[in-house]
């Protein structure tokens, strides 16, 4: 049975079985496949970012993978509707630092005096 190809926005982890150069395992968002590159059968150029144990982005790469060998991880659950990524990372307007300084286009510089 031949593996399933590997498609642009899937989420990989990749080990020894994928190829010799992943001494440690990383995990992949693949960015897409390079169809023009040509190679042997059953392997396979991408492009992808690295992620980090959070799932952020730490470095793109090129990598040359078996298809066989690659780890499917399981997808990210989707953004809750009306919210943008990481608006709840962000403070508010009472949870913001009493020393922090104003941002200058909200501060009006007073009127000059005649």
């Amino acid at each position: 049975m031949p593996a399933a190809a590997v498609r642009a926005g899937e989420l990989l982890h990749l080990t020894r079985d994928a190829s010799v150069q992943f001494i440690w395992p990383i995990t992949v968002r693949v960015i897409r496949v390079l169809t023009d590159w040509h190679t042997y059968d059953g392997w396979v150029w991408v492009d992808a970012y690295q992620l980090n144990a959070a799932g952020d982005a730490v470095r793109r790469r090129t990598l040359f993978l078996r298809s066989a060998g690659v780890r499917r991880s399981a997808p990210r659950p989707e953004p809750v509707a009306g919210r943008q990524p990481g608006e709840a990372d962000r403070p508010g307007p009472a949870t913001r630092r009493r020393n922090a300084r104003p941002d200058p286009a909200a501060v009006r510089a007073p009127a000059a005096t005649r």
